[in-house]
């Protein structure tokens, strides 16, 4: 397969993220991050117990993947929780322009250009406009004031998977396989988590089938098809097509949630998906 196939096939199953945690936003973040994460890792077991060098990496590779995979997801699902989940979905996708903008202070030998300030204006446009937004959508059980709580988390969400993405062009290589070893210790890590800090809860056969679901798809197999993508392909193309995933994950979730698509969200999608188009654009 191509890189730009695995790219999409990516896409499509982190599409479906934000609307299955908010199916599942009622289970404690650290319990849902950690079943998740740990069902995402299944389909890289045979390969780690036939050749144990498939998850053999440095411990500071190891760490980048726990601070990108645990992370990431964490302060999303909790996003997706106190703040209105399309407002809260939009500020998160963020992270493809963040990508941009962070390339020359993470990165040697990169800089920073007119057009990527320009695109980065109109990304944090966009996120005024999605936080702004959500005094006319409905507000969570938590109270009003938790609703601008819930957008710090998915800004920090955002901010993770951008400087991870980038980061792993700092470290050794590493076999694609490894990714299922991020995601088991990060999900054993947010379980100890969750029995230290959370309150017990009796998970329903609905509960683990869409656990199934985002294990398998958004939290383990995308990761999978993108590390594929990158290594075969050319990242700026490659981090062309992401822009595709906010707005298909936008639709379906205003689908799932049965909100109506307000001006101010459409503007706010369209400001945050031009900006990362913009920005990418920039030589």
């Amino acid at each position: 397969m191509s890189s730009t196939a695995y790219a999409l096939l990516a896409i499509a199953l982190w599409t479906s993220l934000a609307s299955l945690g908010t199916a599942l936003s009622h289970l404690p973040p650290f319990l849902l991050t950690g079943l998740a994460l740990i069902i995402g890792s299944v389909p890289s077991w045979p390969l780690a117990l036939r050749d144990r060098r498939a998850w053999k990496v440095p411990p500071r590779t190891l760490a980048l993947g726990i601070y990108g995979l645990f992370g990431y997801h964490f302060l999303l699902f909790i996003a997706l929780r106190y703040a209105p989940p399309v407002e809260a979905n939009l500020v998160n996708y963020l992270w493809p322009l963040l990508m941009v903008v962070l390339a020359p202070v993470l990165l040697p030998r990169m800089s920073l250009r007119p057009l990527h300030v320009i695109a980065a204006l109109l990304g944090f446009a966009g996120a005024a406009v999605a936080i702004l937004s959500a005094r006319g959508g409905a507000a969570p059980a938590a109270g009003a004031s938790a609703t601008y709580w819930g957008f710090v988390p998915a800004a920090g969400s955002a901010f993770i998977w951008a400087s991870y993405s980038l980061w792993t062009k700092r470290v050794p290589a590493f076999p694609t396989s490894a990714i299922g070893l991020f995601g088991l210790v990060s999900g054993a890590l947010s379980l100890a988590c969750h029995g230290l800090l959370e309150p017990s809860v009796a998970l329903l056969a609905r509960d683990w089938l869409l656990l199934a679901l985002c294990g398998l798809g958004p939290l383990g197999a995308a990761f999978f098809f993108w590390d594929m993508a990158l290594k075969r392909g050319d990242a700026r193309q490659i981090g062309i097509l992401s822009y595709i995933t906010p707005l298909a994950s936008t639709a379906l979730l205003l689908t799932v949630t049965g909100r109506p698509l307000t001006a101010s969200i459409a503007l706010a999608a369209a400001l945050i998906i031009a900006a990362a188009v913009m920005g990418t654009r920039a030589r």
